[in-house]
């Protein structure tokens, strides 16, 4: 519990705190140990913290600690989030010191509940425990808090502002709830159960006064509205369904009327009727349909009985029963004046059809929306969802204790990955950037970045003097594929080139076939540096050696091929081949050329053995070091400056991050973040190999090296000429 004096000893601690720092990687870490370096945090210079922003993708931390510390949704996460979010957690936990742990449990009695929001929290907390089974919990974890069907299971009310039907108590409106569910759909409870809300409820009365409004007009003007009374629905469609047609017959015969000519064109043609005689027919045929209702004549009447178009029968007769007949009694012909009083008939129903607005509820047919009108259900519903949203601000808590869950477990991880790199350097940790390790030619790498876009980053990330291979690595069993920056910071680069495999361990421990497809050549090794003069001398006598190999095997094809076609001519000409003559002096010349340049040598290479041999015998093994250092020497010394200049910082950037300091990866700390193959403690080694290549005799060759050099000292000597003279 935290009252007014230990607030005034926060308010003095921060002003009087006394950083501890640690130098890492050629830059100062601030040390975050106890609580009280937390909360005097935020009066920490921010030019001491080691990063200023990252994103919230792309790293091996949990995205919903992040959606929490995002409170702009920008996709960044920068200090200003860091100091809120460690400030808010700060005000609901009763011990600093306890966020040290990063414990996935966070216990009730760490709550501090002196604030309102602490007292929501922790009654929050205790409430989903008993709801879920665990009332005597004394500590509460983020999957006790994942399932909140489960956690308001066996809750009417739980602040969310939907109520399911088991909400009401009384069976009329449980049964309104439902009509309201099948009428507009639900909305998800957090119990799980399907429910309704204020918008829906205001919904369907609103469409339920406006159905009745529009029904109960036609009862007030029945007469006009309703013709045929309570059938006039039933007629209206059979009266729908005849119009045109019996309008059609009115008019053609009006035309027939005003020009006899005309009545063999209104009517079918011999040539439709013959097409019809080639046809299968039946009244439902629609070439029979498209006729006219009846027989087009200058009388314009209709004979409902006699002459009707086969199609039209059916209609037509009902036409007769329900509509002609309650009008005109038993009159089976009418005229065009009798079928334009018909059609006035339902001027008015047509009218009050076109005012009715499409509805859902509809279906519970006029009685039963009456009905529900009629009582005060939607006053008793509004009641319940009120009751239900008083509960908000107590089931939000449910939020804001998830969120605290998280940042107990997560916050301090994030502080040494970002105030200080702390988890970096530190032996047997993981950054939150580092993705998973890669093995490739014999060698794991530690730090491994995942990287968005490959071209993009290496422009950046060249700048921090590390050889990186990114990677492409993909799975089998999904369709994820990811891409990757290794950094090699131990062996050498022999065997690294693009296209070769490996395979990648996510921090999930899931494997991932990776293919290099680009690299950033830096020295990673002093030991490379040394050896990389004579491996360049070896390559370069080697492809030597292959041109002159090659050339000389195009030199002989080529010959061959001439001695064959000469052959081939003389032997289709019957001619003597032609040859040149043999030039002495030319090829005199070239020996000479060859004696004159083996001479040179034989003289470069005396002299050489000739200055060795005269130096004293303790100079000898140091001219020897001296010759070794001279070749390696730049290389080593090049490598070992590029090898000091090994920096985090941009290739942290290219991948989003604001690094504020400059982080070096220094020899000894590179070589822990790469490890090559090593024969496990107490193995033994079988060293017979039954494909190995014959064994030159390497050690008669540095004996008898070594005994022309203790001779020609002997002789520089004169120890040699005393010996004889001793044995005369």
């Amino acid at each position: 519990m935290k009252n007014s004096d230990d607030i005034e000893n926060i308010k003095s601690l921060k002003s009087s705190h006394i950083w501890r720092f640690i130098r890492i990687g050629g830059f100062d870490h601030v040390l975050l140990d106890t609580g009280n370096d937390l909360l005097a945090l935020e009066k920490l210079d921010q030019k001491l913290w080691a990063v200023l922003s990252c994103p919230t993708n792309g790293l091996e931390f949990d995205s919903k600690t992040f959606q929490y510390m995002d409170t702009d949704e920008d996709g960044r996460i920068r200090a200003a989030e860091i100091i809120s979010a460690l400030k808010w957690t700060l005000s609901l936990i009763n011990n600093p010191d306890d966020l040290i742990r990063s414990s996935p449990e966070l216990p009730l009695a760490s709550i501090n509940d002196s604030s309102n929001e602490g007292k929501k929290i922790l009654f929050c907390a205790r409430e989903i425990l008993k709801n879920i089974g665990k009332k005597s919990a004394e500590v509460i974890t983020i999957e006790d808090t994942l399932d909140s069907s489960k956690i308001f299971a066996n809750t009417k009310f739980n602040g969310d502002g939907i109520i399911p039907v088991i909400a009401a108590d009384d069976e009329s409106s449980q049964k309104i709830i439902q009509e309201i569910i099948d009428c507009f759909g639900a909305e998800q409870d957090r119990s799980g159960l399907p429910g309704i809300n204020m918008e829906k409820v205001e919904i369907f009365f609103n469409e339920a006064i406006q159905y009745s409004d529009w029904w109960h007009e036609s009862e007030k003007n029945a007469s006009n509205i309703l013709p045929f009374g309570d059938r006039t629905q039933k007629v209206y469609k059979i009266f729908e369904v005849i119009q045109a047609k019996i309008d059609d017959y009115f008019t053609r015969c009006s035309l027939a009327a005003f020009d006899n000519r005309s009545t063999l064109s209104l009517n079918p043609s011999n040539s439709q009727y013959d097409e019809l005689s080639l046809k299968i027919l039946s009244r439902s045929s629609k070439e029979i349909s498209a006729f006219p209702i009846s027989k087009i004549e200058q009388n314009n009447s209709l004979n409902l009985n006699e002459g009707i178009n086969p199609a039209w029968i059916e209609i037509i007769s009902k036409f007769r029963e329900e509509i002609v007949r309650p009008l005109f009694k038993d009159k089976e012909i009418i005229n065009a004046n009798e079928w334009k009083f018909i059609s006035t008939k339902f001027n008015d129903y047509r009218a009050w059809l076109s005012r009715k607005k499409e509805s859902s509820v509809e279906k519970l047919g006029i009685k039963r929306i009456d009905e529900i009108l009629s009582g005060n259900s939607k006053d008793i519903i509004k009641q319940l969802i009120e009751k239900d949203m008083a509960l908000e601000s107590e089931a939000n808590s449910t939020e804001e204790l998830n969120k605290l869950i998280y940042y107990y477990r997560d916050i301090y991880i994030l502080l040494n990955n970002f105030i200080s790199l702390r988890d970096f350097y530190t032996p047997g940790k993981k950054a939150i950037f580092q993705a998973g390790t890669l093995y490739l030619d014999g060698r794991s790498c530690d730090m491994c970045i995942r990287v968005d876009d490959i071209a993009k980053h290496s422009t950046l990330a060249n700048l921090g003097r590390t050889y990186l291979a990114y990677c492409e690595c993909s799975r089998k069993d999904s369709s994820q594929k990811i891409k990757i920056a290794a950094a090699f910071t131990e062996g050498d680069s022999d065997n690294l080139m693009v296209g070769r495999n490996g395979v990648f361990y996510d921090r999930k421990n899931r494997d991932w076939d990776a293919t290099i497809v680009k690299i950033i050549e830096q020295p990673i090794s002093i030991r490379q540096a040394f050896l990389s003069p004579y491996r360049r001398f070896a390559r370069m006598i080697t492809e030597q050696i292959e041109k002159v190999a090659v050339a000389r095997e195009k030199a002989v094809d080529s010959g061959t091929s001439g001695t064959i076609t000469d052959i081939s001519q003389k032997a289709e000409t019957g001619k003597p081949i032609s040859s040149q003559p043999f030039d002495v002096g030319k090829f005199a010349g070239i020996f000479a050329a060859i004696g004159l340049a083996v001479g040179a040598i034989g003289t470069a290479i005396a002299s050489v053995v000739t200055g060795f041999m005269s130096l004293e015998w303790w100079q000898m093994p140091l001219t020897v070091v001296g010759l070794i250092f001279a070749i390696s020497g730049p290389s080593m010394v090049i490598a070992y400056l590029k090898l000091r200049q090994r920096n985090l910082s941009p290739i942290l950037d290219a991948c989003g991050w604001a690094v504020n300091t400059r982080a070096i990866i220094n020899i000894p700390f590179g070589s822990s973040l790469t490890s090559r193959a090593i024969l496990p403690e107490g193995s033994s080694r079988l060293l017979k190999d039954p494909f190995a290549e014959k064994e030159r005799p390497w050690k008669f060759y540095i004996f008898i090296v070594t005994l022309l050099m203790i001779l020609g000292l002997m002789l520089q000597k004169g120890i040699f000429h005393k010996l004889i003279d001793l044995i005369k």
